[in-house]
C-alpha cells in the first residue's frame, strides 16, 4: 500500500476509535501515523500535519485522564430516573432536561435524541444535547456533534445556524481557535436559483427568549455583597436557567434560598449583553452521576 494511503488509513482508524471512546487505541494509531510522517522528508505540509496530530493526542490524553480519575458515583436506577422525569417536567423537553440537571446525562441524551424527530422541539433538543456533551466530556465532543449534524439532513440550515450561533461564542470564550462552518440555508439556495445567482434572504423572526450562555450575579446582600460572580448556564428551558455549581464553590450559593430575588444580573447571549432580574426557583444537590455532590441552581428570569 502507498505510504500516503497507509497514513490516511491510520488516521481514519484513529478517528473511529476516538468516536467510540477507545482513547488508548486511538492514541496508538495517531502515534503510528506520526512516526510514518516523520520519515517523509519532502512532505510539504509535514509540520502542520504533525502539529494537528499532536493536538489530537493531547486531547485524548486529557480525556483518558478524565475517565481514569473521574468520580465513580453510581447512576440512578431506571425507576429513579423516571421519577425525576415525572416530578420535574411538564413536557417531553423539560423531562429530558430535568434528567440532565440531576446528572443523568446519558439518559438525557437518549431522550433528547428522540425529540430531534419533532420539528417543534428539534432546535432546543439539539442545543441541550450540545450542553450535555460539554457537561460529560468536552467542548470538542460538542463540536464533533455539530459537524455530524452539519453533514446530515435532519436539521434545516436555519435550525442548524441557531445551534451554531449558540455554540460558537462558548468556543471563543474558552479560547479555542475553531470556527464552526456556517450552514447553507435551503431557502438561500432557492432564492439564489430564482434570482439568477444573486443570493438574498428574508430575516428570520426573533425568538421570544434569547439563548443565555452565562450570567453575572452581583450579590446585594450577605457574605458576597457587592461582588459579581459569573456562572456558565448549563441548561435552559425558555426563561428557566439551570446552573451546575461545583461543590467547591458551595459557599457562593449557600445563602441563596428558593424564592430569593436577584435584582442585579448581567445576562450574556451570543448576540447581546443586557441586565435583568431573576428569582431562585430551586436549589438542589446532585446525588448521583458524574456531577455527584455539585449543586443545580434554577433561576427564573423575571425581566430583562
Amino acid at each position: 500500500m502507498d505510504i500516503s494511503l497507509q497514513i490516511k488509513s491510520l488516521l481514519n482508524e484513529a478517528e473511529l476509535y476516538r468516536a467510540q471512546g477507545l482513547f488508548p487505541e486511538a492514541k496508538d494509531k495517531y502515534h503510528a501515523a506520526s512516526a510514518m510522517i516523520h520519515k517523509i522528508d519532502k512532505l510539504k505540509n509535514k509540520d502542520s500535519l504533525l502539529k494537528a496530530i499532536s493536538v489530537k493526542i493531547q486531547s485524548l490524553e486529557k480525556k483518558t485522564e478524565k475517565v481514569e480519575t473521574g468520580p465513580t458515583s453510581p447512576e440512578l436506577s431506571e425507576k429513579g430516573q423516571n421519577l425525576i422525569k415525572s416530578l420535574f417536567g411538564e413536557n417531553d423537553l423539560q423531562k429530558a432536561v430535568a434528567l440532565a440537571k440531576f446528572g443523568q446525562f446519558e439518559r438525557a441524551i437518549t431522550e433528547l435524541e428522540a425529540l430531534l424527530k419533532d420539528d417543534v422541539y428539534r432546535v432546543d433538543a439539539g442545543k441541550n444535547i450540545i450542553r450535555c456533551k460539554m457537561a460529560i466530556a468536552s467542548v470538542d465532543d460538542a463540536i464533533d456533534q455539530y459537524h455530524q449534524w452539519l453533514s446530515g439532513d435532519l436539521f434545516t440550515g436555519h435550525q442548524l445556524e441557531s445551534i451554531r450561533a449558540y455554540l460558537q461564542p462558548i468556543i471563543d470564550r474558552k479560547g479555542i481557535d475553531k470556527s464552526l462552518p456556517v450552514p447553507v440555508s435551503e431557502r438561500d439556495e432557492i432564492n439564489a436559483a430564482d434570482s439568477g445567482g444573486i443570493e438574498f434572504s428574508m430575516p428570520e423572526p426573533e425568538e421570544e427568549i434569547l439563548d443565555i450562555t452565562s450570567i453575572g450575579i452581583t450579590f446585594t446582600s450577605g457574605t458576597f455583597k457587592g461582588k459579581m460572580v459569573e456562572f456558565d448556564v448549563n441548561f435552559q428551558s425558555g426563561g428557566m436557567l439551570s446552573l451546575i455549581i461545583s461543590k467547591n464553590d458551595k459557599t457562593l450559593i449557600d445563602e441563596l434560598k428558593n424564592g430569593d430575588s436577584l435584582d442585579d444580573i448581567q445576562f450574556y447571549s451570543p448576540i447581546a449583553m443586557f441586565k435583568g432580574t431573576a428569582v431562585v426557583a430551586n436549589k438542589t444537590q446532585i446525588n448521583s452521576g458524574p456531577k455527584q455532590g455539585d449543586f443545580c441552581l434554577d433561576l427564573k428570569i423575571k425581566s430583562t
